[in-house]
């Protein structure tokens, strides 16, 4: 078990980052290059070797303006939904149906089947089966085929801001039953990550049952923010905190009302559960899929919901108009000939999305490889040959990965450290250029991203919350002659 205690609380699950009250968190860091890498590595590469400066941290973002909506494929070995955005890199939609590409890219795809359902949000009464003070860690039987995992720092009797964490060995003992939440599916040998510190999500808002504190998505602008923080604050119950979601954009004191009913239910159900179960016993469940991505990601930024099935749409409609009525002309009816992926060219791009290499407009291309420890993602200029100068082709093809890479990582949904090495340009002013369009399309990611500033190296460096499995898992297993090393094994005798 590699990984390290979390020291600090992770967002509630399917929400997106926020700021608490009354300080503001400052998630994310600035990045500048100082170098990158040139496809002929005998006599192009002008590493920089500047010192490394501290990371610095962002605050509070706006995500750009853009065109956003969603497919709800009904498909009898299971649901699948695709979020798609307008294509960038400077191209007009007319260019890219032109050239046959599609206008809009898939940048987030979730699949809903029976047999891998996700467990993220489940709220759980555990039994604590072995505490190891070593890695600061417990394994809390949930009923599932393998432990969960609890850090320390998420049992939540850490005090104030700044205190010390306990001792998990002071806090938990091995037979003890503890009420857990799980924030990570498990993953391959690793099992899923729990907190004590269970919130519930509603359409508009959270509940942070035994917190009092109040918090409101980043996401939101600054006005919208202040609004919904003082609504906050007239209805957050005296013993529970509140977080406002970005999709309560626009709703009014009656429909957080209303929210907040209904999650205060939840909790007292939850809680009577847990005082009669004995553990370990699953006290509350996530709804499907289906209706999860519609309450986290059918928002006002979401132009419209494409819904292919008649029972679907009127499942999602009814939905809709219960907790955001203002949505419900934005949901839709497929009704043409085609199946729905195909009718929009989903299809294709989920296919190119399990390939290794992926090709960029200009004829460049990057090469995403996956290890335990890291993704590293390599840039490359390809077919790409330029019109007037080496500088110019290569300022050209790392925009152009920036735009892509930051893609990829959403639909595939790609975590932990990432190692992008972009080629080597000498112009100052292209690594700060390439640097803003990178972050300003990290931007639109919804899981908490941290870009680090260039290594002695030239590598840029990056972390990724991701939450379940990606697209790869989902529409591929591992080889079972080379157990997923993707090589071919030579005789050895």
């Amino acid at each position: 078990m590699a990984e390290r205690a979390p020291r600090e609380r992770e967002a509630a699950p399917g929400l997106d980052s926020y700021d608490p009250d009354p300080k503001p968190t400052k998630d994310g860091s600035a990045a500048r290059v100082d170098g990158a890498k040139n496809e002929d590595r005998s006599s192009r590469k002008r590493r920089s070797r500047g010192r490394r400066r501290p990371n610095r941290r962002r605050s509070a973002r706006t995500a750009p303006t853009v065109d956003r909506f969603m497919l709800v494929h009904d498909d009898p070995q299971g649901i699948q939904i695709a979020v798609l955005e307008e294509s960038n890199g400077g191209r007009s939609s007319q260019d890219e149906n032109q050239k046959g590409r599609p206008s809009h890219h898939i940048v987030e795809h979730y699949v809903a089947r029976e047999e891998d359902r996700s467990i993220v949000g489940n709220v759980y009464l555990g039994r604590v089966q072995n505490v190891l003070p070593g890695m600061e860690a417990s394994f809390v039987d949930i009923n599932e085929s393998r432990n969960g995992v609890l850090y320390a720092g998420e049992v939540g009797i850490a005090g104030d801001e700044g205190d010390e964490v306990p001792r998990i060995e002071t806090v938990l003992k091995s037979g003890q039953s503890i009420m857990v939440q799980v924030t990570k599916d498990p993953m391959r040998a690793k099992g899923a990550r729990l907190t004590a510190m269970v919130s519930l999500a509603g359409r508009h808002l959270v509940l942070v049952p035994k917190a009092k504190s109040i918090g409101v998505s980043r996401r939101l602008p600054d006005s919208e923010r202040v609004r919904l923080r003082d609504i906050a604050h007239k209805i957050r119950p005296n013993d529970h905190g509140l977080i406002i979601r970005t999709a309560a954009e626009g709703a009014n004191l009656g429909d957080l009302e209303r929210d907040l009913k209904r999650v205060l239910e939840m909790w007292e159900e939850i809680s009577a559960k847990a005082a009669k179960a004995k553990a370990p016993a699953l006290l509350n469940e996530e709804p499907e899929l289906e209706l999860r991505v519609i309450r986290d990601l059918f928002n006002q930024e979401v132009s419209r919901c494409v819904v292919e099935g008649r029972d679907l749409e009127r499942k999602l409609r009814d939905y809709i108009r219960t907790t955001t009525p203002s949505l419900d002309h934005r949901l839709e009816l497929y009704e043409g000939e085609l199946p729905i992926f195909e009718e929009y060219r989903v299809v294709e791009q989920i296919r190119k999305s399990l390939d290794r290499k992926v090709w960029l407009p200009s004829g460049g291309h990057i090469v995403i490889d996956r290890t335990e420890a890291m993704t590293v993602i390599d840039v490359n200029t390809g077919k790409f040959v330029g019109k007037s100068n080496l500088e110019e082709t290569v300022f050209k093809t790392n925009k152009e990965t920036a735009v892509e890479v930051a893609r990829q990582l959403r639909l595939r949904d790609i975590g932990g450290i990432i190692v992008i090495d972009f080629i080597d340009m000498e112009e100052t002013s292209n690594r700060d250029e390439v640097i803003r369009v990178f972050r300003r399309e990290l931007d639109r990611d919804r899981s908490r991203t941290q870009v680090f500033d260039i290594s002695p190296l030239g590598l840029v460096q990056m972390t990724r919350k991701s939450v379940s499995t990606g697209i790869v898992d989902a529409f591929s297993d591992p080889c079972p002659t080379c157990e997923g090393r993707g090589i071919l094994i030579h005789d050895v005798d």
